[in-house]
Order: C-alpha cells, then sequence, then structure tokens
C-alpha cells in the first residue's frame, strides 16, 4: 500500500493571511508565530511548538483546524504510551471469533483474513497518514511521552509514512499539518527537532495580552483589562512555583466580571488569587509581595 509523494496542505497563501485567518477565531498570532505556521504549512514540515503551559500551543493547532475546515486528529501523550496507542493495533476479539469460525481453513488462508482492513484499528497517526481529507494532526504534550515513542515519531514525520508488518508500508497521499507541542518537561531528541520547525511561544507582550483579554471577554472594561494585565506581569516577576498562564490571565479578567468589580483593590484581588496561583505557597507570597499601587 505504497503511494508517490504527498500533497502539502497548502492551507495559507501568505503571512498575513495566517494573521488574519487566525484572529477570526480568536487567536490572536504574534508575526512570529504567523510566519512560522506559514512556513510549516508551505514547506510541509512538523511544527514543533514548546513553551510554558497555558499559552496557547494547543490552542494553534485548534485555531488552524477551525480556519482552514480541517478534520483535528489529536495524540494525546502521556507516560507509557506505546505503539498501539499511538498508531495502530489489531482487534483481537474479532480475530479470535473469525478464528473460530473458520476452523475447517488451513492457517494461511485464516491469516489473510484476520490480519485485513477489517480486523485493524487505526490510531492517531495512522489515522492522519491516511486521511484523503485535509487533517490537522496535533500531537499534544510531547515531552511527556516516553523516549521510546520518539522512534515512531521519527519514521512518521519523515516521510509521513509507517509499516504495518501484515499490510505493508502506508504513505500519506496528502500530508497532515502537523503540530507538536512540549512544555519542556524533558528535552526532545536532536533528531526529532531537525525534523521540525521550531517555534517558542512565551507570554506575551503586555499589549497583546491586553488585546487577548479584551477580545477573550467582552464587556470587561478597558482600564480593568489593563490593570489585569499589570498585576499578571507583577505575579510573573516573582519566584513562583507556578506562574500564572495567558488562560489563566483571561479566566481572572472573567471573574471579576462575574463578581461585578470595576477596579483592582486589595480585597478583590485577595479574594480571588486562586484563579491566578494553584499553590498555596504561591498565593501566600503574592499576596505578601504584591503591591498594587506600583503596578
Amino acid at each position: 500500500m505504497t503511494t508517490g509523494s504527498a500533497m502539502t496542505t497548502g492551507f495559507f497563501t501568505s503571512v498575513d493571511d495566517v494573521a488574519e485567518r487566525l484572529a477570526t477565531t480568536g487567536y490572536l498570532a504574534s508575526p512570529a508565530v504567523a510566519t512560522t505556521v506559514f512556513l510549516a504549512d508551505r514547506l510541509g514540515k512538523p511544527l514543533l511548538v514548546e513553551g510554558p503551559a497555558g499559552v496557547g500551543k494547543t490552542e494553534l493547532a485548534k485555531a488552524v483546524t477551525e480556519v482552514t475546515g480541517a478534520r483535528l486528529v489529536r495524540l494525546q501523550c502521556y507516560e507509557g504510551v506505546d505503539e498501539s496507542r499511538a498508531l495502530y493495533e489489531w482487534n483481537h476479539a474479532k480475530q479470535l471469533l473469525r478464528i473460530t469460525a473458520g476452523r475447517g481453513e488451513s492457517w494461511d488462508e485464516t491469516r489473510t483474513d484476520v490480519f485485513g482492513e477489517e480486523f485493524l484499528l487505526p490510531r492517531p497517526l495512522l489515522t492522519a497518514i491516511r486521511s484523503e481529507e485535509p487533517t490537522v494532526l496535533l500531537v499534544d504534550e510531547t515531552d511527556k511521552a516516553d523516549v521510546e515513542v520518539e522512534g515512531l515519531l521519527l519514521e512518521v514525520l519523515s516521510d509521513f509514512q509507517v509499516t504495518v508488518p501484515e499490510l505493508g508500508t502506508i504513505t500519506a497521499t496528502r500530508r497532515p499539518f502537523t503540530v507538536l507541542t512540549s512544555n519542556a518537561s524533558r528535552e526532545l531528541s536532536e533528531a526529532l527537532r531537525r525534523r521540525c520547525l521550531f517555534l517558542h511561544i512565551g507570554f506575551p507582550e503586555e499589549e497583546l495580552e491586553r488585546r487577548i483579554v479584551t477580545l477573550k471577554v467582552p464587556g470587561l472594561d478597558a482600564a480593568l483589562a489593563a490593570s489585569v494585565v499589570r498585576v499578571v506581569g507583577a505575579l510573573r516577576a516573582m519566584d513562583l512555583r507556578k506562574v500564572p498562564s495567558v488562560s489563566e490571565t483571561i479566566d481572572w479578567a472573567r471573574t471579576l466580571l462575574a463578581l461585578g468589580a470595576d477596579r483592582l483593590d486589595e480585597g478583590v484581588v485577595r479574594e480571588t488569587l486562586g484563579v491566578l496561583l494553584k499553590h498555596q505557597e504561591d498565593i501566600v507570597k503574592a499576596a505578601a509581595k504584591l503591591d498594587l499601587d506600583a503596578v
């Protein structure tokens, strides 16, 4: 089951096209993000997006899916994920029933059947490779997978093909737009990095984050939105166990809107710090050090 060279996606016509179309989904892409997405699309290369949790890495893949009308295929990585969860496995129960039903047949006759398409269970990687429609393949939190899984990804991402011993080599006819995300909890191999375009997404500049908050939380007063972003910036400058992400900034803005707060004072900040900070020691430290008059 081998085909010729795969078509690239061709989703976007220019860097500006990327930025403008992603903005329609509420994803405000910086010039670096828009440029790298365009190049990944144009060159047919996987995109490795690295950065702290909650800065929009996964949302970028979802936004590309939405604006292109593509199908999203997601492989959520975790410790212990293996080939059977990532690539494919055989439906052993159905195979056993087939073998039982064909007891009068020779093994060669039975084997031809039980290792056919009817008994194959494609998992995300094989599903994306075999897809004939425009597809976005999201390999989420790649750094949480075991090192052995990287070997599997190397084969898939090199030529967008996989080998199923019983069926042969399966090659993509249309390359999926591929996004790998990583929180950098462990170092990914150089071999995997070489196969990808690299994009680091950090915490946005104050003005961009203010625009994001304003877009995501309509109805929030502009002055309060600016105050929210400044306070979050001050918290990120502290030595905390887990600094607030962009998603937590948005959650906090929504919290303040729900409470009917029209300004930030010491009382409302202390009462809602748990929306921004997820560890008690961080809340205690922030409550002691945060100076609202200074921000």
